[in-house]
């Protein structure tokens, strides 16, 4: 059927447009083309245009349209305009050509369209709207530099002839962008200059489609040259701290201009500050005098205070103050609580809440923070914090630690040499007082070996008077009693020595009376006063001590009053050998030892020396060996007889002491006199009572000087008073021991320690020396003592300076660019703290003493 339209069919609208419009042929299914006119009410109506919504594809009709792009300028219910992007134009276009969503259309959105006419009117229309999707550009501010900022004439005024713009610059992905900018984007109405650090947002034109920067705003003018202190060093780079700001700043060794061996933390230095992949570094770095660079300025006036919170021990995971301390004062008229950290402390000695401190104010010059710093603890602080103060002794004391044995606790407590107050100098014995804390991890670590179990530590350590700490408690009171049970001492003849000395001996136990009331008390061997050795039945006198610690009571001052049983034999004796835990006795006669066990020592074993005259008595145990129990040293008497010998005589040993050959089965020494002409004299034999010093390790082959004696008991003659001849050449010294080059035993030299060396001389290399040869009888090592120097050695010679360095120096101007200069670090000062040299410097005369 042929279509019932023949040509435009024109009507007038209503007030408002139609919504719709109902085809004439209700059989048709094809949508209505109208096209409305934007110059009047009037709808046009093309029935060739069914399959292009009423609008041809063409801009003539003779060919397919070119494809534009614009911004929605008006937009009604059915149509609206679109204002052109690439010329000046206003087009018309019907909603029906919109290819979207028409809810989403919003006037400012950007379309793409093609250029059709209008076949009625024949003026040009937009048809097949395609809305464009913007690119969305962050909406933050980005951080840049100025490249170029905008050039002005001497009068301030933008140059005339040209666009007063300028640019910046930023960094993304490794890349850098230029961005143009005009005065109205700069925020604050202020001039820029190449080198600024600033931020912007990015601004895209949308007619141009131009890229530009807007509300610039100035984050950092540029500086030609700034200061610092240099804070860190590695191995091929460093840090700065700024003088300008609070921060640190890094820079490559390559930067620096100077000696780099020279550099160290610590050194004034000024540099530039550039920017390298985002991050800010200092180059050409240059040291300048030492104190040009102040970060800080100190009060002069002191003030005092309390610690209300201390710096902690282990920093937690989001601790970032680097002063954590907090101070509180009344300063003038005002409570102030200012910062602390750990470098502002005088002394590295623990801090406690409520320290009554004394402290100057510190203002930082950058960011004019105010801390406090020089902080002193003050003497009555301890009447502030109410803290448990313990006494106790010095016990030991190693490179920067020490030990000491507490009064009321049982364990040895660790403390650190930063932990002394006053900075007095601490040594073994001294008695002070202290608090005791929780161990740190610090210390855990420092004293992992020693202090595995041990969890506590002493802190704040003050010295005290001699006589203030007292472990226990004596009474004045004596009292009388009776041995009730006797000690009884580890079997050292049965049992090996190191166990019988694992094993302590069990106490005795004496009965007394105190007002009427029978009481009874504990005694050890060690708290016996005299030669006797108390048995039971025995009556005793004795005071009673108390261990503060523990309160256990035990008798001390022990005396024997009578003695119910008789003892065995008691024989004297003298102390040839020491070890750990055993020694021997030379007999009257001095021609045997005898074992003891230090367990059957009566008395302090720690008093015992070699040649000290004892009593005891023999036994035999296992195997029929005689040893010697219930040892007690007593009063010294000869040790030979008065018969000596005025002769000094010469000669040389042939046999040493058992104590310094154990192999030998012999004890006594055996020494033989030598005569002019190498012809053998007599033989005399010696023991530990006939050498002058009983320390002495006296060797085979060595030269001596002795007196001849008689032994009033068997008539025997002996040597008495041996001295050795020993001299020798010292083969080395160092910091604080040397060597001496002289043979003992397997080894070729003897070593020796400085504070052996009498007069106080300083010994070197090629002295020959006089000296005593001693034997540590717990390491089996001989060392010298006594070392007094005979001769000294040659001196050395001071080899003469090379002809290249001596003309090097005489060719020296003092117009020579590059020879060495001498530069002053720091002023010298008097024994008054002053500067300079107050009294005149005069050229002293010969043989004229001021």
């Amino acid at each position: 059927m042929g279509s019932p339209w023949k040509g435009f069919v024109e009507f007038t609208l209503p007030a408002s447009p139609p919504t719709a419009f109902v085809s004439a042929d209700l059989s048709s299914t094809s949508p209505v083309g109208l096209s409305l006119s934007p110059y009047g009410r009037s709808m046009s109506f093309d029935p060739g245009m069914l399959h292009n919504n009423g609008h041809t594809a063409y801009a003539n009709g003779t060919g397919p349209g070119i494809r534009e792009t614009g911004l929605v300028e008006k937009l009604l219910t059915s149509y609206g305009f679109i204002q052109c992007s690439e010329r000046q134009a206003r087009l018309f276009f019907h909603c029906s050509q919109y290819n979207g969503n028409l809810q989403e259309l919003k006037i400012g959105d950007d379309v793409e369209f093609e250029v059709s006419s209008d076949r009625r009117t024949g003026k040009p229309i937009a048809v097949k709207l395609l809305k464009i999707k913007p690119e969305v550009l962050p909406e933050e501010r980005i951080s840049g530099q100025v490249v170029s900022s905008i050039p002005v004439h001497l009068d301030g005024k933008s140059a005339p002839g040209q666009a007063p713009t300028g640019s910046v610059c930023y960094e993304r992905n490794g890349e850098v962008f230029y961005l143009t900018y005009t005065p109205d984007d700069v925020e604050g109405n202020i001039h820029l200059d190449t080198g600024d650090k600033v931020s912007f947002y990015m601004d895209t034109n949308k007619h141009t489609g131009a890229v530009s920067a807007r509300n610039i705003q100035l984050v950092k003018k540029k500086q030609m040259r700034c200061q610092g202190v240099v804070c860190a060093t590695k191995e091929a780079f460093g840090f700065i701290e700024r003088a300008d700001v609070v921060k640190e700043i890094f820079f490559h060794y390559s930067e620096f201009k100077g000696d780099l061996e020279a550099l160290q933390a610590g050194d004034d230095v000024e540099f530039t500050i550039k920017d390298r992949n985002g991050k800010e570094v200092a180059t050409e770095v240059r040291l300048l005098p030492q104190g040009t660079v102040i970060f800080e300025d100190i009060s002069i006036e002191q003030f005092e205070g309390t610690v209300v919170k201390v710096i902690p021990k282990v920093p937690t995971k989001n601790q970032n103050d680097p002063l954590p301390g907090r101070i509180s004062s009344r300063i003038g008229f005002n409570d102030k609580e200012l910062p602390f950290g750990e470098k502002d402390t005088k002394s590295k000695v623990t801090l406690l809440e409520g320290d009554h401190i004394q402290f100057n104010i510190s203002t930082d010059r950058r960011d004019k923070l105010e801390r406090a710093t020089n902080i002193d603890v003050l003497p009555d602080t301890f009447d502030f914090t109410k803290e448990t103060r313990e006494m106790g002794v010095i016990a030991a004391i190693r490179d920067g630690f020490g030990f000491i044995k507490c009064v009321d606790r049982d364990a040895r407590m660790f403390f650190h040499f930063s932990e002394v107050l006053e900075e007095s100098q601490l040594h073994i014995s001294d008695e002070v007082e202290f608090t005791v804390v929780p161990v740190g991890p610090v210390y855990k670590l420092f004293t992992k070996d020693m202090l595995s179990a041990q969890r506590n530590h002493a802190v704040r350590i003050k010295k005290l008077p001699k006589g203030s700490v007292s472990f226990n408690t004596q009474s004045e009171q004596r009292f009388m009693g009776v041995v009730e049970k006797e000690v009884v001492a580890t079997n050292a003849k049965n049992a090996s020595p190191t166990k019988a000395k694992e094993k302590e001996a069990e106490e005795g136990v004496i009965a007394y009376e105190d007002c009427g009331v029978k009481l009874t008390v504990p005694y050890h061997n060690k708290d016996i006063e005299g030669g006797g050795y108390p048995q039971a039945g025995d009556k005793v006198e004795f005071s009673i001590n108390e261990v503060k610690r523990t309160g256990l009571q035990s008798a001390v001052s022990v005396r024997v009053l009578n003695r119910n049983a008789s003892n065995g034999k008691r024989l004297l004796g003298f102390v040839a050998t020491l070890k750990d835990n055993f020694g021997f006795i030379e007999t009257a006669n001095h021609d045997q030892e005898i074992f003891f066990h230090y367990s059957e020592m009566c008395g302090d074993l720690d008093n015992l020396e070699l040649g000290d005259t004892v009593e005891y008595t023999l036994s035999k145990g296992k195997g029929n060996k005689v040893s010697a129990e219930k040892v007690t040293k007593v009063a010294a008497v000869n040790g030979i007889s008065e018969d000596v010998e005025a002769t000094v005589m010469i000669g040389k040993v042939i046999r040493p002491l058992r104590s310094v050959d154990p192999s030998q089965t012999e004890y006594q020494g055996l020494i033989e006199i030598t005569e002019e002409g190498a012809t053998k004299g007599p033989n005399y034999p010696f023991g530990i009572m006939g050498m002058s010093n009983k320390a002495d390790c006296l060797q085979k082959g060595e030269l001596v000087k002795f007196h001849v004696c008689t032994i009033a008991q068997t008539g025997q003659k002996m040597a008495s008073n041996v001295v050795p001849q020993r001299r020798a050449m010292v083969e080395c010294v160092k910091d604080q021991f040397g060597f001496i080059s002289y043979e003992v035993g397997e080894s070729k030299k003897l070593f020796f320690h400085v504070k052996e060396v009498q007069d106080g001389l300083e010994l070197q290399t090629g002295d020959e020396v006089e000296f005593s040869v001693v034997l540590n009888q717990r390491t089996g090592k001989c060392s010298a003592c006594n070392v007094r120097r005979v001769s000294e050695g040659p001196k050395p010679v001071a080899t003469p300076r090379p002809d290249r360095l001596v003309n090097r120096l005489k060719s020296i101007t003092l117009d020579d660019a590059s020879a060495p200069r001498l530069v002053i670090v720091r002023q010298p000062r008097g024994p008054d703290n002053s500067k300079g040299f107050n009294v005149e410097r005069k050229t002293r005369q010969p043989g004229v003493i001021d």
